[in-house]
């Protein structure tokens, strides 16, 4: 069965613009016009989320935190605040990617494409762990663990950590970073990078002193310590 796309959007032709072009695709697509409406569409268990920025009541950055309480599946904002503050914002709430609006219907197909199928991959894969003194890396469940306490991480950080930690000692650039985890050539995307590796920084340091350290090699990208 082929998967089913939520979007959420107060703009009714954005709504109906979409449904069409995804569905189209083969896609099978909910629609919600508001968060109260959003999360009673949750029950349906969509595999990707895409979400408007600004909408009345609840906005999509309240909604994204809302909806990460509880469920783990790709968001996609799509939004007309194009801010370097907005897109940080985004990530910091829980969503994976952040496009602009007007938008590029094939670059958004594209994207919804990376993250289906990289959720596909997810699902499908073998058990196996990465050992870090007290650090376990679960590949296959998409956990992180220091001393039997897990560190609760988004997807995209999740991705990033294995991708450090799987060549650990060598030096990845941002744009590698980017196209491996996102899928997507890397078209400026530094700041996307750099947010997510702050975040990771930040809830290391909070579950102990001796976890390994993600270091900024200055003109080249970043290393995973051992």
């Amino acid at each position: 069965m082929k998967e089913k796309i939520l979007i959420i959007d107060d703009e009714v032709e954005i709504l109906t613009f979409l449904q069409d072009a995804l569905e189209d695709e083969g896609y099978q697509v909910l629609k919600a016009a508001n968060g109260i409406d959003a999360l009673g569409q949750l029950k349906h268990r969509p595999d990707l989320l895409i979400l408007d920025v600004m909408m009345p009541g609840m906005n999509g950055f309240e909604l994204c935190e809302q909806i990460r309480k509880s469920v783990n599946m790709p968001i996609l904002f799509l939004s007309a605040k194009q801010t370097e503050n907005d897109l940080v914002q985004g990530l910091l709430v829980g969503g994976d990617d952040y496009l602009i609006k007007p938008f590029s219907l094939r670059e958004l197909k594209m994207r919804i494409y990376a993250h289906l199928r990289r959720e596909e991959r997810k699902s499908n894969s073998q058990l196996h762990c990465l050992f870090f003194g007290k650090i376990i890396i679960d590949l296959a469940s998409y956990q992180m663990f220091y001393d039997s306490q897990e560190v609760l991480l988004t997807t995209r950080e999740f991705e990033i950590i294995q991708y450090l930690a799987v060549n650990c000692g060598q030096v990845l650039t941002r744009e590698q970073i980017y196209e491996k985890v996102w899928g997507l050539e890397a078209s400026g995307d530094s700041i996307t990078i750099n947010e997510h590796i702050k975040n990771i920084r930040a809830k290391l340091q909070k579950v102990g002193e001796q976890v390994p350290s993600i270091t900024t090699v200055w003109g080249r990208g970043y290393r995973w310590e051992k």
